[in-house]
């Protein structure tokens, strides 16, 4: 799966802008997002394949962040021009 085909999804979206303020546990991502331990996976691992996320595990924890800086400046573009978007569709109603 290509960079832009992991951005292309909501979830993993919301994963990534939460990643750029700051690391985060897998459980505190869960709990954040909620969604099921196995849906959240599925999404780090389509992360992690294409490079943009990183993962550590400390005991029995695994905790989460970015390993490109730049992608929290790429989320932040993603989401103005959905914004726009929603905005110029918002618009075009009578």
């Amino acid at each position: 799966m290509g960079i832009c085909k992991a951005f292309a999804n909501a979830t993993r979206l919301r994963m990534l802008d939460l990643l750029g303020e700051r690391e985060h546990s897998a459980a505190e991502l869960q709990k954040i997002l909620a969604v099921p331990k196995a849906n959240l996976s599925q999404h780090l691992a389509i992360l992690k394949a294409v490079g943009i996320v990183r993962t550590r595990r400390e005991g029995r924890h695994i905790f989460c962040a970015l390993a490109i800086p730049a992608v929290k400046r790429a989320c932040g573009m993603i989401q103005e021009v959905l914004r726009a978007r929603f905005q110029n569709k918002q618009s075009l109603k009578f």
